[in-house]
């Protein structure tokens, strides 16, 4: 291959190598996790991510730099699972529509604006980018490729540069983020990164690229958790109130039929619509644009959107005639008919454990997706759990902060309106549930569902599997320790007493209930002496013991 350019043959390889590369290295970025506990899947989420894209690049018969790209793209966006596997997708959907004019082949310059078009989308997707992560990473290495870009640079140079320079900022990382500089480590989602990058250069050059690594005693919890609400309108007492009454959704084929008048172009389209109404969401993609928005004049928006393409759906809901209609109860009288045939919601709840489906299908889920710790659902997962529900609206609980994006995005581009609320915990997705009101709008069970998560205490129990040091805890391989929220609060050799001590952790005054949930590896009448410990200490406080089944952890622990 000569070092002026990377031919389409170049480029399958350097996908296969990287995404190798990758694969190769999943278990021990798995092993950079700042908590010692037997779940740190930030390896196994990108790898399985990256996995998606080369699949959709196999499969693909045209042999164009374009379509080896957006197929990348594509099989990423489909595949991505955690939020290290959302942002790794959004980095290549960037890449990707940074190569939209190469077709035989990349120059040094097309191939250093992809990497900087990557990082363009993914801090767009971000909405609050935090410093020492892979977005660090992927923005100074992408940086240093403009730089021997513009110096002249060939291909090979480019890429080392870029290879180079991640490795660099991987390295700083845990000087820009406290808890990684504590236990001495780096960011894990930069690191898998760097495996990519690492791989694209070998493909190169045929030559094996030597890459920094540290001992694996631990390292990420830096990935973002972008929960952010599209559809975060207030409640509304009266009708009146109803600043935009119609809800509006519209698909636009981009640049297809008559009414083509302009060029799309997101910031401009979005900024427009945002101009007509609130809780505006725009999802776009190469072909298709996707709008929801509340509105006074939903005729403008659809107006609009036939400027860039031929309209191939169009919903509008009169907000305020459904806000009477709930209030006077009579919201399933005006149901259309052809709606019958799809229940008004679905819920859909991401959990591990016999017991713990089955309490969260007592409180009204319709769809469980096995996953949770171990095993985070990709974004295609929840999409088919979305079309198995067979639902007017949508509402998505991760019930862990790492399936955030994943549900977001799986949100973003479903066909009906589809909300995540933010539960973090088996616990605030059970006790979102009591928030739920099949009579209310979409909207207002997302805000009364988001705000039932402030009512329970998280904790959990579960196994070391290193010796470490956190926040001045001392860890021995083995221990229990008791997880309040997202922080290491105890650490036992006897797991009883680890259960005791984070269960007295989490009591304050205003204590009443706890919940014990026990998990596949502990048996009843253990979780029953606990709960005698916690009563006859606590008079007024009332256990409650319940089988999950769950993987991982011993226990988990509610406290209301």
């Amino acid at each position: 291959m000569e070092n002026e350019k990377i031919s389409v043959t170049a480029f399958r390889d350097m996908i296969e190598v990287g995404g190798n590369r990758l694969n190769a290295n999943a278990e021990y970025v798995n092993s950079l996790n700042v908590f010692p506990v037997p779940d740190g899947d930030t390896g196994t989420n990108m790898n399985l991510s990256f996995t998606s894209g080369m699949e959709h690049v196999k499969n693909t018969q045209e042999e164009t730099i374009t379509a080896l790209a957006q197929a990348l793209a594509k099989g990423l966006l489909m595949g991505a699972r955690g939020n290290s596997g959302v942002i790794l997708s959004q980095l290549f959907r960037g890449f990707s529509r940074g190569l939209e004019a190469c077709q035989e082949s990349i120059n040094a310059q097309e191939l250093a604006n992809a990497f900087q078009a990557g990082v363009d989308t993914a801090y767009k997707a971000v909405m609050k980018p935090v410093e020492g992560t892979i977005l660090t990473v992927a923005r100074e290495s992408a940086q240093a490729g403009l730089d021997a870009a513009a110096a002249g640079e060939d291909v090979i140079a480019v890429m080392s540069a870029v290879q180079s320079k991640a490795q660099e900022a991987l390295d700083q990382t845990q000087e820009q983020l406290p808890v990684l500089k504590e236990v001495g480590v780096v960011d894990s989602g930069g690191q898998g990164l760097l495996f990519i990058y690492t791989g694209f250069l070998e493909s190169l050059t045929g030559q094996a690229v030597p890459v920094n690594t540290l001992d694996p005693e631990s390292a990420d919890i830096t990935e973002l958790a972008h929960h952010d609400n599209f559809f975060n309108a207030s409640h509304s007492v009266e009708t009146e109130d109803i600043k935009y009454g119609f809800c509006t959704e519209i698909m636009v084929s981009l640049g297809k039929g008559k009414t083509v008048t302009d060029e799309f172009d997101y910031d401009e389209f979005r900024n427009y619509l945002d101009s007509l109404g609130d809780s505006l969401l725009v999802v776009a993609d190469d072909e298709v644009v996707k709008v929801h928005v509340h509105t006074e004049t939903p005729g403008e928006v659809m107006n609009y959107g036939q400027k860039f393409g031929d309209l191939i759906k169009i919903k509008v809901d009169n907000m305020r005639l459904q806000h009477d209609d709930i209030l006077a109860g009579k919201g399933a009288e005006v149901q259309p008919k052809e709606a019958a045939k799809k229940s008004p919601y679905g819920i859909i709840s991401v959990a591990a454990g016999d017991g713990v489906h089955e309490l969260f299908k007592s409180l009204g889920v319709t769809q469980i997706i096995n996953g949770g710790q171990t095993m985070n659902p990709s974004t295609q997962d929840i999409l088919d759990a979305i079309d198995q529900a067979n639902a007017e609206n949508i509402i998505i609980l991760p019930n862990n902060s790492n399936i955030f994006m994943a549900a977001k995005q799986a949100a973003e581009v479903a066909d009906q309106p589809a909300v995540v609320v933010p539960s973090r915990s088996i616990n605030q997705g059970l006790t979102a549930m009591l928030g739920f009101n099949d009579q209310a709008s979409l909207e207002d069970n997302q805000d009364n569902m988001t705000a039932e998560l402030d009512n329970v205490k998280s904790g959990a129990i579960t196994n070391a599997i290193r010796d470490t040091s956190i926040d001045g805890i001392q860890i021995k391989d083995g221990d229990y320790m008791g997880i309040i929220e997202k922080d290491i609060k105890v650490a036992n050799a006897d797991l009883d007493q680890a259960t005791i001590a984070t269960i007295e952790a989490m009591l304050d005054d205003d204590a009443e209930l706890v919940t014990l949930i026990y998990g596949d590896q502990v048996q009843e009448n253990d979780a029953q002496k606990i709960g005698q410990a916690i009563e006859d200490k606590y008079d007024d406080i009332e256990i409650e013991i319940v089988p999950g089944n769950q993987p991982v952890y011993h226990y988990l622990i509610s406290v209301e």
